[in-house]
């Protein structure tokens, strides 16, 4: 149990570094004139994904869960889906922030990466990162329900994303 306790709260203060690198770009957008788009979808998506951590901590504190081959490949594929965000955000810079702001000049990045997988933000690091957390925690009810509510937040700020955006295509 410590030790996916210690994995998951290490996932956690990371998920924090890449919201600090957020916050920091969003200044900057807001400085250059950005317009936020779902504001509302973007503070409960915060709060699914801030809960979905909760959640699988609780299973795990609840259940005493010891770390196995499923934790080993949980903890993998967190890993894998920081470092594709990592990539995400050095392929946006300064546009990448966890809510939707749109430039007046903004600029639409045609990457093999964004060519390739429609919202790979969503898709292989938002996604994989919640599977991978469960998998870690082997929260088994929080896979099942959780991963569900926080899909259908995420497919509001898919359209929300897309509808900001239908001018730029």
């Amino acid at each position: 149990m410590t030790m996916i306790l210690s994995i998951l709260s290490l996932f956690f203060i990371i998920r924090l570094l890449f919201l600090a690198v957020s916050i920091k770009h969003e200044k900057a957008l807001i400085a250059k004139g950005a317009k936020q788009y779902g504001k509302t979808n973007s503070t409960l998506l915060a709060a699914v994904h801030t809960l979905y951590y909760l959640a699988c901590f609780v299973w795990v504190w609840l259940s005493d869960t010891a770390f196995n081959g499923i934790s080993l490949i949980g903890t993998l594929t967190v890993m894998a889906s920081f470092v594709i965000l990592s990539l995400i955000i050095k392929q946006l810079g300064e546009i990448w922030t966890v809510k939707i702001y749109i430039l007046p000049n903004h600029q639409i990045n045609r990457s093999w990466l964004f060519k390739t997988f429609r919202h790979p933000n969503y898709f292989l690091n938002i996604i994989p990162e919640l599977i991978g957390i469960a998998l870690l925690c082997q929260a088994w009810y929080v896979l099942l329900i959780g991963l569900p509510i926080y899909l259908l937040v995420l497919f509001k700020r898919i359209r929300q994303e897309e509808q900001a955006m239908a001018t730029l295509f």
